[in-house]
């Protein structure tokens, strides 16, 4: 036993820069909650629908510091079961109660003029909240390092069960951005349904491609650099749609690839 806790000593370490990035992961998702709140209260259109902008520009801040916390602590080799908890932790509040904090106060709020949502708003954002949740402890539990092998699934795969958290907040976060940008009232009301799409997504059995192992310093083909220079300079031009678009790419990529391979492999039947 004491053998056993002096191995596990080292994975509950804190390490001090990765952390300081799930912390800002986690102000982000706190500042976001309270933009949205002023934003709500607000008297005045134009600060109302500047604030819910910030709102929205802070859960990137949160996507941005979620990135880069992970990556730092795999490059340093400073991984531990305390970062893995704090990033869910965090994750949680910028990912899953942040989004959903802005779809109701701008669409399912009892108070807007959408009758079907006045009873039901709340419910649809707490089905997120709560797959969201689901989610990320479903990952902690099939990455934890003290589970035997045969069930241990590595961080390190390339694909993720489940569409990850932080892509259903970034297209949440993304298309509200389009909607208060180019002023699409009329389409708001897709995201309640989409919503509960994303929400059964991340806790479904879809893989989803993985980029955490991605190697910056290895070797590509002239074109293909090309291409992703091409694909920086568009993303960097039209911001808004190239982030909403990019989303629901990942989105949809990952659904209709499951659906291509359940139509190849015949269910076999006991």
């Amino acid at each position: 036993m004491g053998n056993e806790a002096k191995q596990n000593i080292p994975l509950a370490k804190i390490y001090l820069l990765p952390n300081l990035f799930t912390a800002g992961n986690l102000f982000f998702g706190f500042l976001c909650l309270i933009r949205c709140i002023q934003a709500r209260y607000s008297e005045e259109m134009t600060t109302s629908f500047a604030l819910y902008n910030q709102a929205v520009w802070c859960i990137f801040g949160s996507l941005i510091c979620d990135g880069l916390d992970g990556r730092l602590a795999r490059l340093g080799g400073r991984e531990s079961l305390f970062g893995k908890e704090f990033d869910s932790l965090a994750d949680v509040v910028s990912f899953g109660l942040a989004p959903a904090m802005i779809v109701f106060f701008l669409i399912l709020s009892p108070e807007n003029n959408f009758p079907f949502f006045r009873k039901i708003g709340w419910l649809i954002g707490f089905f997120y909240l709560l797959c969201g949740a689901v989610r990320l402890a479903r990952f902690n539990v099939i990455t934890h390092p003290l589970l035997p092998k045969e069930q241990l699934r590595s961080s390190s795969s390339h694909s993720f069960i489940g569409l990850p958290i932080p892509a259903a907040a970034s297209v949440i976060a993304s298309l509200v951005l389009v909607i208060n940008r180019f002023d699409l009232k009329a389409w708001a009301l897709l995201l309640p349904p989409l919503m509960l799409l994303i929400a059964w997504l991340m806790i479904s059995n879809v893989y989803y491609p993985s980029f955490k192992h991605i190697d910056w310093t290895t070797e590509t083909k002239l074109r293909a650099f090309v291409l992703i220079i091409i694909a920086l300079v568009v993303i960097i031009t039209f911001e808004e749609l190239s982030c909403a678009i990019l989303s629901l790419t990942y989105v949809f990529y990952g659904l209709f690839r499951h659906l291509q391979h359940r139509k190849k492999v015949p269910l076999h039947h006991e």
